[in-house]
């Protein structure tokens, strides 16, 4: 079964990514492999995978007047499931939303976070995207929800292709750039270690939605670095910077 992690995996991103504005911005040289949907714009040739955005590239122009926070699109979870909810409340918002049956619900602990995880397989959780597994990560002080992923992949769907995956990344990140986040907190087509973050942004709370293409990369003509993706994650979270996770107490090693 599929570790579910909070752990660096989303706070790193949150530092890689939070550069500012940048959904103007495309990404030079690299491209994803594919054939349903064109590559995005890339960031500059010859970048590493895990690198930001070089310190040329334009940021998006800022509107002339931002938003109040009342208007700024709210994370407060993922369908009926709500950051603060008990596994009791979340299994009755996932009964809700999907109706599975009794045993396809599975359990899951995180040894080193000390977090506690239910997981659940969702045909097309995306209109014609394919089998999904949905996860619902509880909190290790709290015991309430946390963060709520989704994971499109052959592990989840053995017909999952590159080609769909990155139709679904399309898809997903051309809704989440009209859905009125914060705007200096939208970042675009972001290079990072092993893939590329189609879309991060967040509410006027910092709770974040990141939704990140993963795939093996290979150096082609030109210094393009092509991306053929294997896996596409979508995560909402409450809290990336500080989440409620185990740590060592300072000073007992």
């Amino acid at each position: 079964m599929r570790k579910i992690y909070l752990v660096p995996a989303l706070v790193g991103l949150l530092t890689t990514v939070a550069a500012g504005p940048l959904a103007a911005q495309g990404v030079q040289g690299v491209t994803p492999r594919q054939k349903a949907a064109a590559a995005p714009k890339a960031v500059a040739a010859g970048a590493s995978p895990g690198a930001a955005a070089p310190a040329s590239a334009a940021p998006a122009a800022p509107s002339e007047t931002a938003p109040a926070d009342d208007k700024i699109k709210a994370i407060d979870g993922f369908r009926s499931a709500k950051f603060g909810m008990n596994e009791a409340d979340v299994r009755a918002a996932m009964a809700k939303d999907f109706s599975p049956k009794a045993d396809a619900i599975k359990s899951q602990d995180n040894p080193s976070e000390l977090t506690h995880s239910v997981l659940l397989p969702v045909p097309e959780l995306l209109p014609n995207g394919g089998t999904a597994e949905l996860s619902y990560v509880f909190g290790y002080k709290s015991r309430s929800l946390i963060q709520i992923g989704a994971v499109w992949s052959k592990a989840t769907d053995a017909a999952m292709t590159p080609e769909k995956l990155f139709s679904n990344a399309n898809i997903l990140r051309a809704h989440f750039l009209s859905e009125g986040f914060k705007p200096d907190s939208i970042a675009v087509n972001m290079p990072v270690n092993g893939g590329i973050v189609m879309f991060r942004g967040s509410d006027a709370k910092d709770r974040s939605v990141i939704l990140l293409l993963q795939g093996t990369f290979e150096n082609k003509e030109n210094n393009q670095r092509v991306l053929t993706p294997t896996s596409l994650l979508l995560f909402y979270v409450a809290d990336a910077k500080s989440p409620d996770v185990f740590k060592l107490p300072p000073g007992q090693f």
